[in-house]
């Protein structure tokens, strides 16, 4: 990335990381550090009112790490580039050159600094998946975004009762003061179930329900499985396939 003015972030919750940075990039050329947030949300927010270029992403951050944000960046329209920052040692360092992750070991040096911009990519989804699998550690989304009149809002997992699979997309089922609400959004099944797998239970290929939410197992019609949630009128069905693993669940 050479030539022209490329508008970046900076996120980092130190400040004299964040000034650091923003100085090396004023020295290096070419770019143009048009904010500096201090956490995720911040961050988050100011990528929706701004098309960036770039993101230099802090991975140790409180309340919503690096990895968290850089998920709900992949969901833009438009992501920007994500080269993270760590002060993670050489073995788990090892884990972002596997999977081609730009990233920055703290103490940032200059020649390094230059040498990722010139080479930044965006980061796809796979390959956040992939890290996040190498640092199981990191990533636990506390949030999920759902785009909403070209608008991302931000819905707490513990909120969140179900997810149903709907053509290419997932729709979820959420709480907000007692009120059911819905959103659509493009994680696959796979992904979610394996991400919450503490939380919520497969009980069918088209169904991933929160454990919690669960009032009432129930026969449909003839062997037919139902499972009924807390908050939601309309029961599921539970495939044949799924109801054994729902029921050993349930009982621990």
């Amino acid at each position: 990335m050479s030539g022209g003015e490329l508008k970046m972030l900076i996120v980092d919750d130190e400040a004299l990381a964040r000034t650091r940075l923003s100085a090396m990039v004023s020295d290096i050329g070419g770019w143009s550090v048009i904010a500096e947030a201090a956490n995720g949300m911040e961050a988050l927010e100011l990528c929706q009112q701004e098309r960036l270029d770039v993101v230099l992403l802090d991975i140790r951050m409180p309340g919503m790490d690096g990895i968290e944000v850089a998920a709900h960046l992949c969901g833009l329209e438009v992501p920007p580039a994500i080269i993270f920052t760590t002060a993670y040692d050489e073995y788990a360092v090892k884990a972002f050159e596997i999977h081609a992750v730009g990233y920055l070991l703290k103490p940032v040096r200059r020649e390094r600094l230059m040498r990722v911009l010139e080479q930044a990519a965006k980061l796809g989804r796979l390959k956040l998946a992939q890290l996040t699998e190498s640092n199981p550690e990191l990533g636990l989304r506390q949030r999920i975004s759902v785009s909403q009149v070209g608008k991302m809002i931000f819905v707490p997992t513990e909120t969140v009762i179900a997810f149903c699979a709907d053509q290419k997309y997932v729709r979820m089922f959420y709480e907000v003061d007692g009120e059911l609400k819905e959103g659509l959004i493009d994680d696959p099944l796979k992904v979610l179930e394996k991400e919450f797998a503490a939380d919520f239970v497969r009980i069918h290929r088209n169904s991933l329900v929160r454990l919690g939410a669960i009032e009432l197992v129930e026969r449909a019609e003839g062997t037919q499985q139902q499972v009924r949630l807390c908050g939601m009128k309309q029961p599921l069905a539970v495939s044949r396939r799924h109801i054994s693993v729902l029921k050993q669940r349930l009982q621990n």
